[in-house]
């Protein structure tokens, strides 16, 4: 539901030019939903993750208001951003496997 909300205000309502190319990833939230830990990947890799994780600190507030708005939760939850490796190891990953199995055939 969050990282449903959270895609909408990146394509919607964020404009700020630092979360451009941002792919969010998941979103964990604690059980009391107060903390949540948003993930994404940028299409530049991690060289540009610091700056997106300003863009979010910097729409943060806007963020928190929105989902506490959208999903009429009772507190809002601070987010922590932090960028997910995982689509850019994999694609090392894919592309190690292409070169070996061309190698080796």
């Amino acid at each position: 539901m969050v990282l449903r909300e959270l895609s909408q205000m990146l394509i919607r309502d964020l404009k700020d030019p630092r979360l451009r190319g941002i792919t969010l990833t998941a979103v964990k939230m604690s059980d009391d939903l107060r903390q949540g830990r948003v993930f994404f990947s940028h299409l530049d890799g991690q060289a540009r993750a610091a700056e997106a994780i300003r863009g979010f600190q910097s729409a943060d507030g806007f963020i928190r208001r929105s989902i506490g708005r959208a999903l009429t939760l009772r507190h809002t939850p601070k987010f922590d951003y932090e960028f997910d490796a995982g689509l850019e190891t994999a694609a090392r990953l894919d592309s190690l496997l292409r070169e070996e199995r061309s190698r080796t055939t």
